[in-house]
């Protein structure tokens, strides 16, 4: 059988359809009763005359081309929590809109959807029978190569989905969680999102806080995409997908470079821009796995109705039972200013997955004097040279800018495994 590693997106798709077709999730889930959580909030700080923040406007400038600011959201606060599964998250919300509520509720439902996957035995008896053809199939198309992974990661997105447009409640007529989520799920933004995003762009503006969306209201209560947004959509993908294939044809035509080792030369490159696109034949757009329809068992199946579905029946029971609380995360103005001590200078970065997120997260540090000593990427942890807790403390709102998550404290083994706690920005 043919095991070497090759690009087709239909027959990895098809891959994975035919392992979540028999069942995706087959058993009931049990919703928790009551939980607390606390969180901390502090407000989004906009460049002056602007409504985004410096980390928005950079990412904008250089990878959301032709996209104008007029047309990005911005969150109006970042919260911090920590999840029932002990991992420590970070998310955003308008004041003007649903409140932090959908970003933790969104995490919970991720998890619970997540400990329903691991339960489904039968699903992981049907990953061990996969052939090597199949694998091969994974390994050269996407990123998280198991199937589980992938899974998880798509569970991921619909989520981020959901909190994501959140920041545009006030373009709907939608009041409450519940009825937000019922309401995306009926106009089809899940599918919008899917077909019409990049997988990049969903990351990233999502870990920044920011949309490049409108929506409109319809007579019938839903919402859609403005013809503008849906413009502007194709536009990023054209340009990203153009931008790998430059980086490919410089390789493979002018540096005489085969493909893999193209893209060997070039992963630092490509990681911001895929490197599945730079393998995508001409004139052609890159369809969501799990949107791409099949013919199973003599009918129509495809997975991302299945993943959407549960979601938001989970969703829409979880959010109803989550109190949350605001916790104060003031420094103490007595040692605020005191030298920084040893342990000061060791944080971690649970969702630091690459060397992309180490030079994205040396930069910032350096930028604001601080030197970083040692930064260790299996086991999360940086080490700088902090003058003091306050200085530390506007450090780590610089990098949560940034779309990154540092904490001061080891994590649970769980959110230390970057596969488990959070997907790579170029899977699938």
């Amino acid at each position: 059988m043919d095991d070497t590693p090759r690009y087709d997106r239909r027959a990895a798709s098809r891959v994975l359809a035919g392992l979540t077709e028999p069942g995706l999730f087959t058993t009931p889930i049990a919703i928790p009763s009551v939980r607390g959580i606390e969180y901390t909030c502090a407000a989004l700080r906009p460049e002056p005359n602007s409504h985004l923040t410096y980390s928005q406007r950079l990412y904008l400038q250089n990878f959301m081309r032709p996209c104008q600011p007029h047309q990005v959201t911005s969150a109006t606060h970042r919260i911090a929590w920590t999840d029932s599964d002990g991992i420590p998250n970070t998310g955003h919300f308008r004041a003007d809109g649903l409140g932090p509520l959908i970003p933790i509720a969104m995490r919970e439902t991720v998890l619970l959807l997540w400990h329903a996957l691991a339960a489904n035995s039968a699903l992981a008896q049907r990953v061990e029978g996969l052939g090597p053809r199949e694998h091969a199939v994974l390994d050269g198309t996407t990123t998280d190569h198991d199937p589980i992974e992938i899974m998880r990661v798509g569970i991921e997105a619909a989520g981020r989905a959901l909190a994501q447009h959140a920041l545009l409640a006030r373009q709907t007529h939608y009041r409450s969680a519940a009825e937000f989520a019922r309401g995306m799920h009926d106009s089809g933004i899940f599918a919008a999102v899917a077909t019409r995003w990049y997988w990049e762009l969903q990351a990233s503006t999502y870990r920044r806080g920011m949309i490049p969306v409108t929506l409109s209201a319809q007579p019938d209560g839903t919402v859609r995409y403005t013809a503008d947004t849906v413009a502007t959509l194709r536009a990023m993908k054209d340009a990203t997908i153009e931008d790998a294939h430059t980086v490919m044809r410089r390789a493979t035509r002018v540096e005489g470079l085969s493909v893999a080792a193209a893209i060997a030369k070039y992963h630092d490159d490509l990681d911001l821009i895929s490197r599945q696109y730079a393998l995508l034949p001409p004139n052609t757009r890159p369809a969501c796995l799990a949107a791409m329809p099949h013919n199973l068992g003599g009918g129509h199946y495809s997975l991302l109705p299945v993943v959407v579905d549960q979601f938001v029946a989970i969703f829409t029971q979880l959010v109803e039972r989550i109190r949350i609380t605001e916790v104060s995360a003031d420094l103490d103005e007595r040692t605020a200013d005191a030298p920084a001590t040893a342990e000061d200078q060791i944080f971690y970065v649970p969702d630091m997955s690459c060397q992309h997120c180490v030079r994205t997260i040396t930069g910032v540090l350096e930028t604001m004097g601080v030197t970083v000593l040692e930064i260790d990427l299996p086991s999360k942890r940086v080490v700088a040279e902090f003058r003091s807790p306050r200085n530390r403390a506007r450090a780590f709102e610089s990098i949560r800018d940034g779309g990154y998550n540092p904490v001061a404290e080891k994590p649970a083994h769980a959110a230390l495994d970057s596969s488990r706690s959070q997907p790579t920005e170029t899977a699938v």
